[in-house]
């Protein structure tokens, strides 16, 4: 069976998994974003994957930077709470 993504379905399976992980983040210390980060991240690189094997490079390139941006603030975010701490 092959699995077809366009570019929305693409960006809103990144978000949905990024909306879990924020929904699982029940500790606010930086341990917990950094997973969270890790796992947008994940996400992202999935979907850019599965839409560079249908030849949308751009629109993977697209998906990839967006996961990489949302994954470099949650990231920020986790420093601040170190540093808070």
């Amino acid at each position: 069976m092959k699995i077809v993504l366009d570019t929305r379905t693409a960006l809103i399976a990144a978000a949905a998994a990024a909306t879990l992980g924020l929904a699982a983040c029940n500790n606010p210390s930086d341990d917990a974003l950094e997973q969270q980060a890790d796992a947008t991240e994940q996400a992202s690189d999935a979907a850019a994957d599965a839409l560079e094997s249908q030849g949308m490079e751009a629109s993977a390139d697209a998906v990839e930077a967006t996961g990489e941006a949302k994954a470099d603030a949650i990231e920020d975010k986790a420093d601040a709470v170190r540093e808070a701490n």
